[in-house]
């Protein structure tokens, strides 16, 4: 979608909540979704998901540019599928498709959190992939608006200052215990992410789009996690993730964006940090 309609379309939908218009119009009127189904997924059946994937978010969020979110899977563990691939879609999001994750083979990624930007009253749908090659969907519907062309929430120079840092976390969750393989970790990564909708408040002009829309995650040489991710995610990108720990001794990223800078980062698993 070139960044002129997408303007267009952010424009339209804050016209649309500015003149008051009904929370049930858009969805009655207009749904992009089986459209999203045919440009996404090259119109591949969808299956319910309700007892394979599971997608959380506030209802009515307080910040339309920083709306957490948390994709989990529900397979059961006689099942001999696993999820290959969880996709993000937003549906009327300038840009719907707002993240993809790619879990590791091994790393049995159960639950991934992050935080988006939402333009519009929206569903927002989790489609996870399984390893048959089978897709599963899950649906829920959020009241934000604005998201994508909120100012940033930092000023050019400190974004500049944190550019490509990347700080890594471990948690420990109540029920896990010695026996536990399972763990909890966190990657964040300072960078702007620019929507391309956001507005110079000096110069009055668009501030072009910029962002995070590669990062991989590993522990020793096994990969986590993967994201190909798009302009709704929110400025300093963070991921909080599940996975099996498969007694690795350092956790390692990398992110790429779209201007083509590279940010490579390696800690210790227990040594978590900047």
């Amino acid at each position: 979608m070139t960044g002129h309609r997408a303007r267009l379309l952010c424009i339209a939908s804050l016209l649309t909540v500015a003149l008051g218009v009904p929370d049930a119009y858009t969805a009655e009127t207009y749904d992009p979704w089986p459209g999203l189904v045919q440009d996404i997924f090259s119109n591949r059946p969808m299956n319910d998901g309700n007892d394979v994937i599971g997608i959380e978010m506030p209802a009515r969020a307080e910040d339309a540019a920083i709306v957490p979110v948390t994709l989990r899977t529900k397979l059961q563990p006689s099942d001999s599928r696993r999820v290959v691939a969880i996709t993000l879609v937003i549906d009327e999001n300038p840009a719907p498709m707002a993240a993809k994750f790619t879990l590791g083979p091994d790393a049995n990624v159960t639950e991934i959190s992050t935080r988006v930007r939402v333009n519009n009253y929206t569903n927002v749908h989790a489609v996870a992939e399984l390893s048959d090659g089978r897709l599963y969907v899950s649906k829920v519907y959020v009241k934000a608006s604005g998201g994508c062309s909120a100012p940033a929430g930092k000023n050019v120079e400190e974004a500049n200052n944190r550019l490509g840092q990347m700080r890594y976390r471990q948690f420990t969750k109540s029920e896990q215990g010695p026996a536990t393989s399972t763990r909890e970790a966190q990657i964040m990564i300072g960078h702007p992410n620019n929507s391309g909708l956001q507005m110079d408040q000096v110069t009055q002009l668009y501030i072009p789009a910029f962002f995070v829309n590669q990062l991989h995650i590993w522990q020793d040489d096994s990969p986590v996690l993967a994201m190909e991710g798009g302009i709704s995610i929110s400025e300093d990108p963070n991921i909080r993730f599940t996975y099996v720990s498969n007694g690795a001794k350092h956790f390692r990223a990398e992110a790429k964006d779209t201007d083509g800078h590279v940010f490579e980062h390696e800690w210790k698993v227990e040594n978590p940090g900047t």
